[in-house]
């Protein structure tokens, strides 16, 4: 079995969500399965899942302090929000050179003249 990982950084921003109140950070995962099974341990419904379809890569779960700190016991990555710039902009490129190789472009962008 690989070893996944969760993130959560520390962006804590101070919101309103419903009647929740509080500072929120981001829950974000290598594998997005795991990534749902790991939420439901911290108990996060899937509908509370920010899924950008276009931009997957920003997909994510928000979290409160409370549960910012029992994800960190449970074993996420605390990561500075910078990190977590880090980790999106990671993603994202992996996700581009998935497209590119899916298609067949390359360098030459996959023809000749």
């Amino acid at each position: 079995m690989a070893l996944m990982a969760v993130f959560v950084d520390d962006w804590r921003q101070r919101a309103t969500v419903g009647r929740v109140e509080g500072r929120w950070s981001h829950l974000v995962g290598d594998d997005e399965e795991e990534l749902h099974d790991f939420a439901r341990r911290l108990g996060l419904r899937r509908a509370w899942f920010q899924e950008h379809p276009r931009r997957a890569y920003r997909d994510h779960y928000d979290v409160t302090d409370p549960l910012r700190a029992t994800a960190i016991e449970l074993g996420a990555a605390p990561v500075t929000w910078r990190d977590m710039g880090r980790i999106m902009r990671r993603r994202r490129l992996d996700a581009a050179a998935v497209e590119v190789g899916a298609d067949g472009g390359g360098a030459d962008g996959g023809g000749g003249t």
